[in-house]
């Protein structure tokens, strides 16, 4: 990793975009409104990194880890965070519309309200995570651990949860109208007043349209 002084970090980020930062590390750093849109982070440490309202539209961070970061806000849409670490981040409101997140980690993650609307999270680990009115319209779920996550008042509409593990999930008021649950593993979730219209559930029968769970 490349260790940078707070100058040389002052310096590095007013220089033209897009930069080539791969393996850079800036752990606890305050870059807060920081502009990295498109720039190449891959397996960079942002561990602890105050990030609140950073740029990271179209930028790379393939196998970075931003565990512990404070992600308030920030703007990672069409982001490439495959196989990232963000475990214990704190995601509030973030725009990750059309990430790529397979196989990253975001265990005990806080993403609530956070726009994941057309993301790729594939077999993404999510464990005890908390996604309280966050956005997951036709994202990509297939084979993601999902087990014991807060997904009250989630917009899953037209989302793929495929083969998903979502056991002790809560799903109490969420969106799956028009979702994928096929094989999708819901032993201990809960589901009051969940809208279930038109979803593939995980026995293969799709749900009548405008059916919602009881509560």
């Amino acid at each position: 990793m490349t260790v940078l002084t707070n100058f040389q970090i002052y310096d590095l980020l007013n220089r033209p975009r897009p930069l080539w930062l791969v393996k850079i590390d800036l752990s606890e750093a305050a870059l807060f409104w920081a502009d990295f849109s498109h720039c190449n982070l891959n397996m960079a440490r942002l561990t602890k990194a105050d990030l609140n309202w950073t740029n990271f539209s179209g930028a790379s961070l393939y196998k970075a880890d931003l565990s512990m970061a404070n992600l308030f806000e920030a703007d990672l849409s069409s982001a490439n965070l495959n196989e990232a670490v963000l475990s214990r981040a704190n995601l509030t409101r973030a725009n990750l519309v059309k990430a790529e997140l397979v196989e990253a980690t975001l265990v005990e993650t806080n993403l609530s309200r956070v726009n994941l609307s057309k993301a790729n999270m594939i077999r993404a680990n999510l464990n005890g995570s908390v996604l309280i009115r966050a956005d997951l319209s036709k994202s990509n779920l297939a084979g993601a651990n999902l087990a014991g996550v807060d997904l009250t008042y989630a917009n899953l509409f037209e989302a793929n949860l495929a083969g998903a593990n979502l056991r002790g999930a809560n799903l109490n008021r969420a969106d799956l109208t028009y979702a994928n649950l096929i094989n999708a593993d819901l032993t201990g979730a809960t589901m009051e007043q969940a809208e279930l219209g038109d979803a593939i559930m995980p026995d293969g029968k799709k749900q009548p349209a405008n059916s919602a769970t009881g509560g």
